[in-house]
């Protein structure tokens, strides 16, 4: 069986094979599969390969992808079932590199039918007449991904189809099938069709699915058509809307083969992995993106999520979704970006004087419990302190802090801010014993750069004002450290 370019993957993509008729489609050896059999067979490829099956998706290695898995080796069409923010949308979309690289269709057919196999009426006709000589096209694996996000407008049209008045009105007959519009199920024929928060979608438009589920077909109005679908139906949905926004009607979860949980990163590894994955951070004047956001904030900013989604003030039905995470990384690093515009520092590095000021901007993305109506903000403030001890003690709990300590042995204080310099900070604390071995902790180079040096500084700070060991005083936007 010949698949052209089946196993190529990644952006870049290989030319479109030189094939343009069916007789010269045959004579390559290419036979015709279904999407879910033409999945399976890449799916068994990969496993056997050991090569990434879902690129960019962190965290679901051992629970969700294991499911997934077996759902698309045994051709069942599937639901997502998370909270919100959990990678449902970008685990969908990454089926599509499970598909081979190029596809044939009939040139210029809509629903994208198979020459080998043409479905809808059109293409029947030409391949009665044109026989081998039938116009043979490429479609890439990239454009057979159909997508909707399903709202309580969504039409039988929309999804389905519907008859053109445009058609109509050139002198076809309304019994004529060709005067059929499709809608975007079947224009995603022999391909991959998402449908996101299913239960959002009116109960009497779910019922148009049922046959695209079981029976693959589709029927428009009172058109005599049967038009035999070739596709993979991959939805998701949250566990709340099944209660509070809508359900999804019993005969349709009945259709799909499998139903998989979702879930927020189980292990801090991931969060951290998937921060800095998806933390959309432009470079600073060719200065690689991500000295920007040192290590330990971003270790800060994912023990925040975690206590912020573990927190009883927080309802956990609704969840605190990756983009939370994503966001204050985000905005930490804009924050220092801003600070280097306005001193002149010549690369931003983010530092704890950073994340308070993120936490404002936050709140929208989090729903919190009734009873705690008016202390968003402090349940926010005290949970940010909270993970900024428990990286301290988990970075720099051991080491060695006598040097830090000695601007203050003598009464001395060391003011800190969003505005304040990376050398501005330094030179208050003058030279530190030890500061390296700090810094090679919390994995930066040493101290070739004022930015990360002061990072490392004002977070040691920060540690020890939290454990205690010095004391803080807040005006305005700067902190001032005291013993």
């Amino acid at each position: 069986m010949v698949h052209p370019h089946s196993q190529a993957s990644g952006d870049a993509r290989s030319p479109a094979p030189g094939i343009t008729t069916l007789g010269e489609l045959r004579a390559s050896g290419h036979r015709y599969e279904t999407v879910k059999e033409e999945l399976r067979r890449n799916l068994l490829t990969r496993l056997r390969s050991g090569e990434q099956r879902f690129p960019g998706i962190v965290g679901f290695d051992e629970t969700v992808l294991p499911h997934l898995e077996r759902a698309l080796l045994a051709g069942h069409d599937t639901i997502l079932l998370g909270e919100r923010g959990q990678g449902k949308t970008r685990l969908i979309r990454t089926l599509t590199e499970l598909l081979d690289e190029w596809s044939p269709v009939v040139t210029g057919c809509e629903i994208n039918d198979h020459p080998s196999q043409p479905a809808c009426a059109r293409c029947r006709r030409l391949a009665a007449e044109q026989g081998d000589g039938l116009s043979v096209s490429w479609r890439h694996r990239s454009e057979r991904y159909g997508e909707k996000l399903a709202t309580p407008d969504t039409s039988v049209g929309d999804l389905i189809g519907d008859v053109d008045p445009v058609k109509v009105a050139e002198g076809r007959t309304l019994g004529d099938p060709e005067t059929i519009h499709f809608g975007l199920v079947p224009r995603t024929n022999r391909g991959v069709f998402s449908l996101n928060e299913l239960p959002d979608l009116a109960e009497r438009i779910q019922v148009a699915l049922l046959n695209v589920l079981e029976e693959r077909d589709i029927g428009v109005r009172g058109y005599a058509l049967r038009l035999p679908l070739d596709i993979v139906l991959i939805a998701s949905a949250n566990p709340e809307d099944y209660t509070n926004r809508g359900r999804i009607i019993t005969p349709l979860k009945d259709r799909f083969g499998a139903e998989i949980r979702t879930h927020y990163p189980l292990d801090l590894s991931h969060e951290l992995g998937l921060i800095r994955q998806e933390a959309g951070i432009a470079a600073w004047d060719g200065h690689d993106a991500a000295s920007q956001l040192p290590d330990h904030l971003v270790e800060i900013i994912a023990r925040f999520t975690r206590l912020v989604r573990a927190s009883p003030a927080i309802d956990s039905r609704s969840g605190v979704s990756a983009r939370f995470a994503i966001a204050a990384a985000e905005s930490a690093a804009a924050s220092a970006v801003r600070r280097a515009a306005l001193t002149g520092e010549s690369q931003p590095v983010a530092r704890i004087c950073d994340l308070p000021a993120t936490v404002p901007t936050l709140r929208g993305k989090v729903e919190f419990e009734v009873s705690e109506e008016g202390r968003e903000q402090e349940i926010l403030e005290h949970l940010l302190r909270r993970a900024i001890a428990d990286t301290f003690r988990a970075r720099l709990g051991s080491a060695d802090m006598s040097g830090l300590l000695t601007p203050f042995a003598e009464g001395g204080t060391v003011e800190s801010g969003d505005l304040v310099a990376a050398s501005d900070l330094l030179g208050r604390m003058g030279e530190v014993p030890g500061l390296a071995r700090i810094m090679d902790r919390l994995g930066m180079d040493g101290g070739e750069s004022p930015g990360e040096a002061a990072a490392a500084v004002e977070f040691a700070l920060e540690g020890l004002y939290l454990m205690r060991r010095l004391s803080k005083d807040v005006v305005g936007g700067s902190s001032v450290y005291r013993t």
